[in-house]
């Protein structure tokens, strides 16, 4: 098999083509659904959640946790302070909608025209392309038509 040949049978494989599909699309539409989902998206939570931040919390527990914070002096000063410990709704939702973002970007550009184009070149390929006749079998196909004559 030529190498060309091989080469181009390799990328034409779905899989890498889906894998590679979904790297550059997920690296190019960053930006985007970033400014989206902070433009957007954070607002529409943060009045769902009743304040300036789009936060949505759910609390745990309190826990009381050492800081370590350095005075006038320089000296190490060890504090307890308690800290809420709390499940982050808000940062789930965002991500969660980002990534559905991304993914029909990805589908509706590039994987629906990609398996129409090969729809339309499975259907404009003669039987014989669909169905690849081995040198044996085109060998006995061969020798039965020289017989038959």
């Amino acid at each position: 098999m030529n190498t060309l040949e091989e080469f181009k049978k390799f990328i034409l494989k779905g899989n890498v083509i889906d894998l590679s599909t979904g790297v550059i699309i997920g690296a190019a539409f960053t930006g985007i659904v970033t400014s989206f989902t902070k433009g957007i998206i954070e607002p529409i939570l943060a009045l769902l959640g009743g304040g300036p931040q789009p936060k949505l919390t759910i609390p745990i527990m309190n826990k009381l946790v050492e800081v370590t914070e350095k005075n006038a002096n320089g000296q190490d000063v060890i504090h307890t302070v308690n800290k809420l410990i709390e499940l982050d709704i808000g940062g789930i939702v965002s991500a969660v909608i980002s990534f559905l973002i991304t993914a029909s970007v990805v589908f509706f550009i590039i994987i629906r025209p990609m398996n129409k184009l090969v729809e339309i070149s499975k259907r404009n390929k003669p039987i014989e392309d669909l169905n690849p006749v081995s040198e044996d079998i085109k060998l006995l196909t061969e020798i039965r038509d020289l017989l038959k004559k």
